[in-house]
């Protein structure tokens, strides 16, 4: 088992001394810290990147608080998930959180239960949104690339559906669908 260290801030102006400091206490040598100075809401960032390069089966990463890791929720179970799919645990030094053994397969069954949930809550309240909308009279979908009046007018003139279609290269269908409306 060998330890690793992962620390990040948000922006290149904070310091990372106290989380190294707090990792190196903790027992992960030097060049087994992998940092960030980026967001947590991405997690395409340099030094997680090489961290999951480096870590091997039966390979412990010590991270001083949960948010270091991340701060969007789905993102960060799965990189968990990621982490526990290699064989590789994560601890959160100051939270006491940590995905060894048995308690730690049940943390990261929860964590997948709660982002799976929030995925579902954010569904629903797109869906919500979307109803709200449309009732408010907005229109969803592109716009109309075939001039109805058009369609109309050739039809008035006894031009027959697979002529109009030809004419306007659209679809038969697409004729029909505009003269039933």
């Amino acid at each position: 088992m060998r330890l690793f260290g992962y620390a990040r801030v948000s922006t290149s102006q904070q310091s990372l001394d106290v989380q190294v400091n707090a990792l190196r206490e903790a027992g992960v040598q030097s060049n087994r810290i992998f940092t960030d100075k980026t967001t947590g809401t991405n997690v395409d960032r340099e030094g997680l990147k090489l961290l999951l390069v480096k870590v091997e089966q039966g390979d412990v990463i010590l991270v001083k608080k949960l948010d270091r890791l991340g701060r969007d929720t789905a993102d960060m179970i799965q990189l968990i998930k990621r982490f526990d799919t290699m064989g590789v645990s994560v601890r959160f030094l100051d939270d006491g959180i940590s995905t060894e053994g048995t308690m730690g397969k049940m943390v990261v069954t929860i964590l997948s239960a709660v982002a799976q949930a929030e995925c579902q809550r954010i569904l629903e309240r797109t869906n919500e949104g979307r109803i709200e909308a449309k009732a408010k009279g907005v229109k969803f979908g592109r716009k109309r690339s075939v001039s109805r009046k058009k369609v109309l007018e050739l039809k008035a003139n006894n031009v027959g559906a697979s002529e109009i279609a030809r004419q306007l290269r659209i679809g038969r269908s697409t004729v029909y669908k505009i003269l039933n409306e």
